[in-house]
């Protein structure tokens, strides 16, 4: 073999990666593939899926251009390598999509097939510059919901299958020939699959969540950009546009992702009641980082679905603009289970957004009372929320700062708050727990309390100020709450009462080594201070 000239040397030297790796690919227009946006290419993709797979594996090309394509079913140790300008447009007839086995809203399902899907794979990628746009109009119809569209009957039939499911019953494929006409797939689900990569894309317009793995182990997201709302799409999303769903997987790195999302950007589940507390698969060892979220009703979101625990979350250096939700972490009676482990650190979370005149918009929530039911004896449907920090943290103009509500038969414990600013209408109300911190947090709320505390046992308040109280407030209320230690807090200048406490008495306050000279009246009962 001749060696190289130099100009061939330097050509290659400058070639992009993406060129030098499709050289020895699988370019699906070499197996029929029109690319028109008219003809459908499914059958053309499969042929070069099952070439590659036949080799033994590698990548199958999209070079660029638009592929209608009903369902793609991946094989193991395959790469999906879209150039720039490359397409995947999902076709709108179930047809193309025979049922396939997945979770929906972590319930156990049979629908249409996804887009791209996966099941029991691994070595699997999709890579490159290119976009796979589900044309969810095709498909959001059939959630019942919007314009003139009448209720779906098959969601009826879904809504009475998840009774039966959440009683024990199984079902089969066959089962779901009418529930699937109102469960929409998702983009791209992994099911059973380990070493997954989702690198480079844009994903949009989902007939419902845009990317769901699932019972998946070693995800890799990185790079992908999630386009479900937001002015981007200038009102073409549907419902249920989540951004990326994390279902009972372990081992999930997601990192410098753009999102702007007609629902939540990224939400962690693991199972819906009795079923996912049977199945007992949760998602654990999850990191997020450098992300920036545009839109979305919560920028990180764990549950509701948390029935097969939720442990070990990290998330780091995330913007949030305009989003209803910065940090929100909900459960329910029923649910059970256990939610543990949960840092977030170096969150900007600005201008949250209500979804209705007069909702809520919160940039931190914790709940285990996402739906109010009737107060019960605690037991296995009972969550348990424990041991999450949140530190540096800017919260900019939002309408409440943080909201914590758990249940009185369990509390939510051992809560970390630290190094935070934050302004906002309302400010820092908790209820029902035990074991909170708080260290150098300043909340400046333009009405009620900047801090306010009920029923809660074990309190921490260690640095903290407002620097422009309310007028006709107290920077901190406590009510019917014990055990508190309150020290080297600051009154500003024009505070009126800078602590006042209602309710039973508290056996064991202490106050130490704060600087109240400013305030009107210190503590009210001023006898407190004896």
């Amino acid at each position: 073999m001749k060696p190289l000239s130099f100009a061939a040397a330097c050509l290659l030297a400058v070639l992009p990666l993406g060129a030098a790796a499709s050289a020895g690919a699988y370019n699906v227009r070499d197996y029929g593939a029109a690319a028109d946006g008219q003809t459908k290419d499914t059958a053309a993709i499969m042929r070069a899926i099952a070439a590659c797979a036949a080799a033994g594996g590698g990548t199958v090309y999209f070079p660029a251009g638009h592929y209608l394509t009903g369902s793609i079913h991946m094989e193991s140790n395959l790469t999906l390598d879209l150039a720039a300008g490359a397409e995947l447009l999902y076709s709108g007839d179930p047809a193309d999509s025979p049922l396939v086995e997945s979770r929906w809203e972590s319930t156990d399902a049979w629908i249409h097939g996804p887009l791209i899907y996966a099941n029991g794979k691994e070595n699997i990628a999709i890579v490159g510059r290119g976009t796979l746009n589900g044309q969810g109009k095709n498909w959001w119809w059939r959630a019942g919901k919007g314009g003139s569209h009448k209720p779906n009957p098959a969601g009826v039939v879904w809504r009475d299958m998840i009774t039966q499911i959440d009683a024990g019953h199984q079902y089969g494929e066959a089962d779901f020939a009418v529930a699937a006409d109102y469960l929409r797939p998702t983009l791209i689900e992994t099911y059973e699959c380990r070493n997954v990569l989702v690198e480079g894309v844009t994903l949009t317009a989902s007939p419902f969540w845009l990317l769901h793995p699932v019972y998946s182990d070693n995800v890799v997201v990185h790079g992908v950009s999630f386009v479900s709302g937001g002015e981007l799409v200038h009102g073409n999303f549907g419902p249920n546009g989540d951004g990326l769903d994390v279902d009972s997987c372990r081992n999930v790195r997601i990192s410098d992702c753009f999102f702007s999302t007609s629902d939540d950007c990224i939400v962690i589940k693991s199972g819906r009641d009795a079923s996912g507390r049977r199945k007992a698969r949760p998602t654990e060892f999850v990191t997020i980082t450098n992300c920036v979220m545009y839109a979305g009703h919560g920028a990180i979101v764990i549950g509701s679905e948390t029935s097969g625990d939720i442990r070990d979350i990290v998330a780091s250096n995330i913007v949030a603009k305009g989003i209803v939700r910065g940090i929100r972490i909900k459960s329910m009676r029923g649910r059970g289970a256990v939610v543990e482990n949960v840092r977030c650190d170096n969150f900007l979370i600005e201008d949250t957004v209500p979804e209705s005149k007069g909702g809520p918009a919160e940039a931190i929530e914790i709940t285990t009372l996402y739906e109010k039911t009737a107060p019960e004896p605690a037991s296995e449907r009972t969550p348990t929320f424990r041991n999450f920090a949140f530190s540096n943290l800017t919260i900019v103009n939002v309408k409440e700062v943080a909201t914590i509500h758990g249940l009185p038969e369990r509390a939510v414990s051992q809560l970390r708050f630290s190094d935070i600013t934050a302004t906002g209408q309302t400010g820092f109300d908790c209820d029902h727990a035990t074991d909170v911190e708080l260290h150098n947090v300043r909340v400046d709320a333009a009405h009620g309390s900047a801090f306010a505390f009920a029923t809660t046992q074990g309190l921490v308040l260690d640095g903290i100020t407002s620097a422009h109280p309310g007028a006709g407030s107290p920077v901190i209320h406590l009510d019917a709450s014990d055990d508190i230690l309150l020290q080297g807090s600051r009154a500003a200048a024009g505070t009126g009462t800078f602590l006042e406490v209602t309710g039973a008495r508290p056996a064991r306050l202490h106050l130490l080594s704060n600087e109240l000279s400013q305030a009107a009246n210190p503590v009210l009962p001023a006898d407190l201070l004896r």
